[in-house]
């Protein structure tokens, strides 16, 4: 399937990202203290579900490891039929299953299968997940904006998630950096180009600008220092605020994520200029602390 034939049973959105964490107990007191995050139930001690005030049934799984990585990335399905015929058509491909369609015995639920890219990161595609009750919108995240992903192969990568799973390419920043969406949101994965594969960040979103600054001074009250920003980026016109976890993994404050017309989009590539990094001109280039979190834990 080439790139501009999106395929029928199509991504709709990113449902939660599930990440290996070395600073397990730290990383749960700070997601789910300063950051907003709701806990789903009592941790086990190895394992921790976190959900924003969206519809998911959660959006950050931490896992108990000895290094920093990702365990696996959730994307949403339509339907029951839409995961069958998505197994069917990536198993057609050549793309080997790592799970057969199946109800998932696991946080949220749902009916789903699992696969790896091509530089071995798991992902969940899943359908009928457990709803949520609603919660308040308010300072604090709705969901999953995007992931970004270092790699060392970017033109191949993006091809692939592409072609398999039916992603578009909304912008390329020079040839650096690649945005990806599966919605009207202008990003939901980015790719960056690296010497080696890693996670570079995860951009939580927030329902207001307000939101975004109130979210920046709690955690500054709470002795969490901003990173980078705040800023509004060129592609994607997002606010930005990143900060580093407490087990060094870099998490994004984030609002006003474009959202794009599919009739009339053009993809644009753009110049990796200060002014079109931060088009506000307040955040400045990342110091070079937070470009080394960003390159992360070589996966």
């Amino acid at each position: 399937m080439s790139a501009s034939a999106e395929a029928a049973w199509g991504v709709t959105h990113l449902r939660h990202v599930a990440l290996a964490c070395s600073a397990f107990d730290e990383c749960l007191d700070y997601y789910a203290g300063p950051w907003g995050l709701g806990r789903m139930g009592d941790s086990d001690g190895q394992t921790a579900i976190l959900r924003g005030t969206g519809a998911e049934h959660h959006v950050l799984e931490l896992h108990r490891a000895d290094r920093n990585g990702i365990d696996h990335i959730g994307l949403g399905l339509v339907d029951d039929r839409s995961v069958d015929e998505a197994a069917a058509g990536l198993a057609g491909r050549g793309v080997n299953l790592l799970s057969e369609p199946a109800e998932l015995d696991r946080p949220g639920a749902g009916y789903g299968f699992r696969i790896a890219d091509p530089e071995g990161r798991i992902v969940e595609l899943a359908a009928r997940t457990q709803a949520v009750a609603a919660l308040p919108d308010g300072a604090t995240p709705t969901k999953i904006a995007h992931i970004v992903l270092n790699t060392t192969d970017i033109e191949a990568l993006c091809d692939w998630w592409c072609d398999a799973l039916g992603f578009r390419v909304s912008d390329w920043s020079e040839r650096q950096m690649v945005f990806l969406r599966c919605n009207s949101d202008h990003h939901s994965i980015a790719f960056n180009r690296s010497e080696w594969a890693s996670l570079n960040h995860v951009a939580y979103e927030v329902p207001s600008l307000d939101a975004y600054m109130t979210s920046l001074g709690r955690l500054a009250r709470a002795g969490h220092a901003i990173g980078w920003g705040p800023g509004r980026h060129g592609p994607g016109n997002n606010a930005f605020g990143y900060f580093v976890d407490p087990a060094g993994m870099v998490p994004e404050v984030t609002a006003e994520v474009q959202q794009v017309d599919e009739t009339t989009w053009v993809p644009r590539t753009w110049p990796r200029t200060p002014e079109l990094s931060d088009r506000w001109g307040t955040a400045g280039p990342p110091s070079p602390e937070m470009r080394q979190h960003m390159a992360g834990a070589l996966e």
